[in-house]
Parts: structure tokens; C-alpha cells; sequence
């Protein structure tokens, strides 16, 4: 059975600046893993994490694809709530802070 899937943008820009709800996704505290992918544009980060997600959804987990702002087809992370595992775009300008 496959799992269930959520799509969200967790940052957007708004009129009045850069908004972001990534602290609310998956803290450093609470995650039992947290992948960081790091690489040049077009090396396949985002490619690689679509690829891991619909795999892991086949094998029956839920899966949040959390999309970039500034390119919907970009993924800057997918995360597995269950599992407290997430794995996500490290290159800059992404930051993670503990």
C-alpha cells in the first residue's frame, strides 16, 4: 500500500520579505536523522530527493515534499514524519540552524 503524500511550500517571499516555517517542519532536536545534500545547480539534488520520496511512498511511508519558493519544481527537502528522518538541500543559500 502506498503511503500518503504532502506537498508545501514551508517559505515564500511576501511583500514584506522572506517568511518561513521550516522550524515548524522537523527540528534538529526531535529528528533521529537529517540528511544534508549538498552540490552545484543541476548536479540532481532535487532530482535525487523525487526519486527517494516516490520510492518511499511505494514502500508505504508518508512523505512531505517540501518545494523551493522560487522554483516549484525544485524540492529543497523531503521529510518522513514517522521515521523523523528528513533530507534536504544544504547548498547555499539553505540554512539550518540548531
Amino acid at each position: 500500500m502506498a503511503g500518503k503524500q504532502r506537498h508545501m511550500f514551508p517559505g515564500n517571499n511576501t511583500p514584506e520579505g522572506f517568511f518561513s516555517y521550516y522550524q515548524y517542519i522537523l527540528s534538529q532536536k526531535e529528528a533521529d536523522k537529517i540528511f544534508c545534500i549538498k552540490g552545484g545547480p543541476g548536479v540532481g539534488k532535487s532530482t535525487f530527493m523525487k526519486k527517494l520520496g516516490e520510492e518511499l511512498l511505494n514502500d508505504g511511508h508518508d512523505v512531505d515534499f517540501l518545494h523551493c519558493s522560487s522554483d516549484n519544481h525544485s524540492l529543497d527537502g523531503i521529510v518522513l514524519r514517522d521515521k523523523k528522518i528528513a533530507f534536504i538541500d544544504a547548498t547555499s543559500p539553505h540554512v539550518m540552524v540548531s
